[in-house]
């Protein structure tokens, strides 16, 4: 599909409105929101107040990836923010059906992810109920990171079991995508590419973005 979310992770947060303004303007077709708590990951980003900003000056969908403890607990508040597309990390939920299902009876599309060192098999169990699964091609907590290319036989695996009949999800992924990754992000089978540091690193985002698409046949 080719959707590209950039991350405001990558932006400058005293000026997140003219971030905001920039994805639009590039024409990007989501906003990835990483949030992170200090205890999942390492550093500490924003939480439901900042989706709740964005939304206010913005249309396009919101793609919230929380990389938090906990995540049932922040479902209500991320609603209320007007959170889009919710993602959640199934190392750190163990009722992660349950979970799934919650936030997709709340309206919201409902996604899980996995970091580079956990399995396919970990989330078998509940692809047919995500609407995403985001595959983490970076250790997750940092931007700036190059992508880990054995992380992408995991997209294809994805696709592999998509294409069985195992669910119907979007396949997701999270790191190190550039003009020079592009290619094999496409080819593996990913339909969205979360796109940091390269995006905001450039001075001229729309030009950017059509050399990542995928190449139209």
């Amino acid at each position: 599909m080719g959707i590209i979310a950039p991350s405001l992770l990558a932006a400058d947060f005293t000026e997140i409105g003219k971030a905001v303004r920039r994805v639009e303007e590039s024409g990007a077709d989501w906003i990835h929101l990483d949030v992170m708590d200090g205890c999942f990951v390492p550093e500490i980003t924003f939480g439901s107040q900042m989706i709740s900003a964005v939304r206010g000056i913005t249309s396009l969908p919101l793609d919230v990836h929380l990389m938090t403890v906990n995540p049932a607990s922040r479902l209500d508040s991320f609603l209320q923010a007007g959170t889009d597309r919710f993602t959640f990390h199934i190392e750190a939920e163990v009722h992660a059906h349950h979970l799934l299902n919650t936030i997709r009876k709340s309206g919201m599309k409902a996604g899980i992810s996995i970091v580079p060192s956990t399995p396919i098999s970990a989330i078998e169990e509940v692809l047919d109920i995500a609407d995403q699964v985001l595959v983490m091609t970076v250790n997750p907590g940092w931007g700036g990171q190059h992508l880990i290319s054995s992380t992408l036989k995991k997209v294809r695996e994805l696709w592999n079991l998509r294409e069985s009949g195992l669910g119907d999800y979007l396949i997701c992924m999270d790191g190190g995508f550039s003009t020079e990754t592009a290619p094999d992000v496409w080819e593996a089978g990913a339909d969205v590419a979360v796109m940091g540091t390269a995006f905001f690193g450039s001075h001229n985002c729309a030009e950017l973005l059509k050399k990542c698409r995928p190449a139209v046949n």
